[in-house]
Formats: structure tokens, C-alpha cells, sequence
């Protein structure tokens, strides 16, 4: 099994097409906004060329008017790994959500309670009467190191957590440490991320969102919300999603948006850095001035090593 990681427009799925062209296998996609049907542009799905030359799973799973979350995603990604592994290894995990990653590769602690509902709703309409900073405020009084974890203005995660703390008396944050000290699921899986120099990195990622914005983001977000009415849903939470909604519902302007979006997919790239850095089974791979075949042959040769 092998473990492509690193943060969004680094190049991971180009990759893993290369790689599994080359030495057989399939993809299995770890990333929180590609199973719903309908984003496209936004979450930079596989091209329909990508998905001609390879078998892709877990993307357009659901549509995005229904709510999906890890634990689902755990049971259908280790479901699809298993399947691979025994009908045409290697099963390729490709993905830059660190949670999804670790969900498809070590499976999550099932004593994290499931959803909620009653305490997720209250804490929902808190959001909504008193706003974002509100609950986040919350957060950082009942579990400072989660707060640290999630950015403020993800309302969805940060939920979650204090959804967590209510239903256990628990910090999420402990429940999660001690979750990662267990047995991985596939513990023979091999990681490798891949990075660039920061700057180059921003430089793609400004290329990536003046492309989506050109191929028709802002449509993509009308359609989603013609489906999708509660702004706090996960699927409007998807970088892209949530500052073109807000451009659309005419509360900041169209360059503010851009520019938003920019902002905070490079601050997503910092923490995807974060997350993968901590963890010490990810071999890394400098991807400056390298296509994506010479970085997949990079790949295979430590493979047969």
C-alpha cells in the first residue's frame, strides 16, 4: 500500500496516476470534499483524462445536500483498500485531509462518539445568533490544544469538538492523542509527501484558484446552493465554496472573494504541512522543477528497495 500526502496544488493526484499506470493498482482518494457529486472545479477533482487512465474510488459519493462524515468515510475507504489489496494491489491512498488520511490508514477510535444531534443543533443555532467567534471562544476555554488544531472559522469542526466534549466529558484532543497511539489498520502502508519551496507553492496555489475562478467556480457554488440551504453544512465548508457563497449572498465583493480564497488555501497548505510533518512515517519528496513521472519513478524506486 502507498500513501501519497502533502498540501493541495503540490501535485498528489498527478502522481498517483503516473504511479498507477506504471506499476498497476488503483486510487483511493482521502479527501473531505471530493466524494460529493457536483464539486468539481472547487476541490480540484480528478480531470475526466485522470480518470480515464486510472481506477479512482471515493470520489462522488454522496451529493452534497447530505451530511457525511470521518466515520462514514472510514468504513467505505478501508471497504474500497481491502477490495484493492485482494483484486489488484497496491491500493494507491492519495490526500491532503490529514483526518481522512488517518481514517483510510490507521482507522479512528470508534469510542469517539457519533453525531449528536440535540447538542450539535443547540450549538448550531448559538452559532448562528451569536456568531463564529462565539463557539470558538467556547472551544479554547474547555480544550485549548483543539482550539490550536482548528482554524476559528471552521464552525463544522469546531462543532464537532465541543459536541465531543459534551456527549464524553472528554477533551477531544486527549480522545484523538490516544487514538493515534494505537495499531494502524494497514501498518506495512509506505507514506510519501510531497513538497516545494513555499513561495513556488503559493505561486501554484494563486494559479489554481484564478483557473477554478476561470472555469467556473462561482457557478459551480450557485448550483450547490440551490441544494444545499444551510450554510454550516460540510459541503459549503470546502475551501472555494465558502467565500464565493458568501460573494454570491452579496456580503463581501467578487476580488475580496478571490483574494479570501487565496488567503486561506495557503493557510490550509501551512496546516496541512503541520499535520504531515508530525508524522514521522512520511518519507518527503522535494517536487521543484520535477513532472509527475519523475517524481512517481522517485516513488517506485524506493518501492523495490
Amino acid at each position: 500500500m502507498v500513501v501519497i500526502v502533502g498540501p493541495t496544488a503540490v501535485g498528489k493526484t498527478a502522481v498517483a496516476v503516473e504511479l498507477v499506470c506504471d506499476i498497476g493498482g488503483e486510487i483511493v482518494s482521502a479527501d473531505s470534499m471530493a466524494i460529493y457529486r457536483g464539486m468539481d472545479v472547487g476541490t480540484a477533482k480528478p480531470t475526466h483524462e485522470e480518470q480515464s487512465r486510472a481506477a479512482f474510488h471515493l470520489i462522488d459519493v454522496v451529493g452534497p445536500e447530505h451530511s457525511f462524515n470521518v466515520g462514514e468515510f472510514q468504513r467505505i475507504a478501508c471497504s474500497a483498500i481491502d477490495d484493492i489489496m485482494q483484486r489488484n494491489p497496491p491500493a494507491v491512498i492519495v490526500g491532503g485531509s490529514g483526518l481522512y488520511v488517518r481514517a483510510a490508514i490507521d482507522g479512528l477510535d470508534e469510542s469517539v462518539p457519533a453525531c449528536d444531534e440535540d447538542i450539535r443543533n443547540k450549538l448550531t443555532e448559538e452559532a448562528r445568533i451569536y456568531g463564529n467567534e462565539h463557539v470558538f471562544e467556547m472551544l479554547k476555554r474547555i480544550d485549548p490544544v483543539s482550539a490550536q488544531r482548528i482554524h476559528r472559522n471552521n464552525v463544522k469542526r469546531v462543532i464537532r469538538a465541543l459536541e465531543i466534549y459534551h456527549s464524553t466529558g472528554s477533551k477531544p484532543s486527549d480522545l484523538y492523542d490516544d487514538d493515534a497511539k494505537r495499531p494502524s489498520r494497514y501498518p506495512n502502508a509506505l507514506f510519501f509527501g510531497l513538497t516545494m519551496d513555499r513561495s513556488a507553492l503559493y505561486a501554484r496555489i494563486e494559479k489554481r484558484v484564478d483557473a477554478m475562478i476561470s472555469a467556473g467556480l462561482v457557478d459551480e457554488v450557485r448550483f450547490i446552493l440551490d441544494r444545499v440551504t444551510d450554510p454550516a453544512s460540510a459541503a459549503m465548508q470546502g475551501l472555494g465554496y465558502k467565500e464565493m457563497a458568501a460573494y454570491i449572498r452579496g456580503e463581501i465583493g467578487f476580488d475580496e472573494a478571490v483574494d479570501l480564497l487565496k488567503k486561506n488555501t495557503r493557510r490550509f497548505a501551512k496546516r496541512q504541512y503541520t499535520w504531515f510533518r508530525a508524522d514521522n512515517r512520511v518519507r518527503w519528496i522535494d517536487v521543484d522543477g520535477k513532472t509527475a513521472v519523475e517524481v512517481s519513478n522517485k516513488i517506485k524506486e524506493s518501492l523495490s528497495k
